[in-house]
Order: C-alpha cells, then sequence, then structure tokens
C-alpha cells in the first residue's frame, strides 16, 4: 500500500468521524509513509509522531488514530502530530499553536527501549 492509498482509504472513513486531514496534503502524505512505515516495524500502526515500545499493549493508545486526537482537536483544533484537524483549523479559524504531550511518561520511555 503507498501513502496515497492508505489517505483515500481513510479519508472518507475518518471524514463521516467528523475529523478531517490536515490541509497540508503533501505533509499528510508524509506522515501517512511514517505510520507504514512503523506498521511494517511494530505490526501496527503507531502514531507517525511517538515512538512505539513494540509491546501491543503498551502502545495501544497511540493506534493511529490515537486516543489523544479527541481532546487534542476539540482544544487546539488538530491533533499532537498535526495529522488530523477540525474544519475551523483547516480554515484557518483556528490560530496554529503548539499542542502538548498528553502521553503517560512511563510510557513515552518505553519507546525508548525498543529494539528491532
Amino acid at each position: 500500500m503507498t501513502p496515497e492509498e492508505l489517505y483515500e482509504k481513510l479519508r472518507p472513513l475518518q471524514e463521516a468521524k467528523g475529523y478531517f486531514f490536515n490541509k497540508d496534503k503533501e505533509f499528510v502524505l508524509e506522515l501517512m509513509e511514517s505510520l507504514l512505515i512503523n506498521r511494517d516495524r511494530y505490526g501496527y500502526m503507531v502514531c507517525p509522531c511517538r515512538l512505539g515500545s513494540g509491546n501491543r499493549e503498551l502502545d495501544k493508545d497511540i493506534f493511529c488514530p490515537c486516543v489523544y486526537r479527541e481532546p487534542d482537536v476539540a482544544e487546539f483544533g488538530r491533533c499532537y502530530c498535526g495529522l488530523y484537524a477540525s474544519k475551523e483549523f483547516n480554515e484557518g479559524a483556528i490560530t496554529e499553536q503548539t499542542v502538548p504531550e498528553r502521553r503517560d511518561p512511563e510510557k513515552l520511555m518505553a519507546g525508548l527501549l525498543f529494539e528491532e
């Protein structure tokens, strides 16, 4: 599967739920490529902006779309990595700002211990 194919597969599914990809398609396709790399690396699609641990149970909160997407989009107009955005964000009605990491620090550290 190519990044473009993944984009076309996921877009209608996510839009039906009220989530949109970032309007910067080139950026989105780079993130899609990273999702595919993570799928090959871990066996599941981990958020492209976070380090997976290789432990499926430990990483399930960052399976894309991660559990942090909803509060991030509600509060900041986009998710942590910027893959998903609200319609208002894409239209420029929400000022872009840094989205803080919501993930537990212990889980963050587990990603540093992953060995391929």
